[in-house]
């Protein structure tokens, strides 16, 4: 979703480069985020699973790839509990697969994006770069080993990698299991925002603008062997979220009726409260977030009114924990 935005971004604006697209088409995803690109010559896209040894390897000797922006990944915090052992497979092995790829066909940048979950949750320490990863969910807890198999290769082969950790991203072309997307399309239908346990937890939001300027930013000026904060100050609690949203969409300003929008379900089996990050190495290197959340909620509202059903199973995604058919099971040669 959010490499949707880098990718046009990037086909718009390097023509001279050849962007290639490369995508499982998971049950998440959906070409049409990208049909504004689709016909550009400098934009080629390729169904592929990253899983694939073999496809991978082929794929890095025909395409002669000079950087490699890794955002393929299951993302889903609810589903994780669930499906531990898939996003082990995909987010673990996967990045395993492509970073040891990259590496034999000697990438000039290896980007890997991560997430602020892999710091754990905090109610008041900031987590600056060097702060130990405590990851307390299936997901976090992937994405943390993914992370140290990219930087083994920093270690060990002074490969250049670079490893982002990015608040919650928002806005367009976001698959609506996430929790902005999920409660603008249930009031849209005139449906409750399902709220997990005290709805307390807090989290920082960034708009996809904002994300795209950061990772044209990491592509410039990142540093080989570095980790970068992608953070915000902008925080508000998921309770607070459902409110705004609530007065956006359904026009009310009245506590009662906002109540009335707001349904109360069980909480997953672990909620990390707030992941507060300190971004100053961004800032550093000229970056910083310009959306304001104003502007871009409102964008946000609006493209979904129009866009809901621009995956076949959206409806599947507005439930209060992910239904999913189970993973199956790994099995040896």
């Amino acid at each position: 979703y959010s490499a949707s935005h880098v990718v046009v971004s990037l086909v718009k604006n390097y023509p001279n480069y050849l962007i290639i697209n490369l995508d499982k088409l998971d049950y998440c995803a959906s070409l049409k985020n990208l049909e504004t690109v689709s016909e550009k010559e400098n934009y080629k896209f390729i169904q592929g699973d990253i899983c694939e040894p073999d496809f991978i390897k082929r794929l890095f000797e025909t395409e002669k790839i000079d950087i490699v922006l890794h955002f393929a990944a299951q993302t889903h915090v609810d589903l994780s509990f669930w499906h531990a052992l898939e996003f082990t497979y995909v987010n673990v092995y996967g990045t395993n697969v492509l970073v040891a790829a990259a590496h034999e066909a000697n990438v000039e940048k290896f980007v890997y994006v991560s997430t602020d979950e892999v710091y754990g949750g905090s109610t008041d320490e900031e987590f600056d770069e060097s702060s130990p990863k405590r990851p307390t969910n299936p997901y976090a807890s992937s994405k943390a080993a993914a992370e140290c198999f990219v930087q083994s290769y920093w270690e060990r082969y002074q490969f250049p990698v670079v490893i982002t950790r990015s608040s919650n991203v928002y806005g367009p072309h976001q698959y609506p299991e996430k929790v902005i997307p999920k409660f603008i399309s249930l009031l849209h239908q005139n449906r409750k925002c399902c709220i997990h346990g005290s709805g307390l937890q807090r989290r920082n939001f960034l708009y996809a603008a904002d994300v795209v300027e950061a990772f044209l930013t990491v592509l410039k000026e990142g540093k080989p062997g570095e980790i970068y904060n992608i953070g915000t100050n902008f925080e508000m609690s998921i309770a607070q979220l459902a409110k705004e949203l609530i007065r956006l969409i359904k026009k009310t300003s009245s506590e009662s009726e906002m109540e009335h929008w707001m349904d109360y379900v069980k909480d997953r089996p672990t909620n990390d409260l707030r992941y507060p990050m300190n971004s100053e190495k961004m800032h550093n290197l000229g970056w910083r977030p310009k959306v304001a959340w104003k502007e871009g909620i409102k964008k946000t509202i609006e493209w979904y009114k129009e866009n809901f059903h621009n995956w076949k199973n959206s409806e599947k995604a507005l439930e209060p924990f992910p239904v999913a058919e189970p993973f199956a099971q790994l099995t040896g040669p």
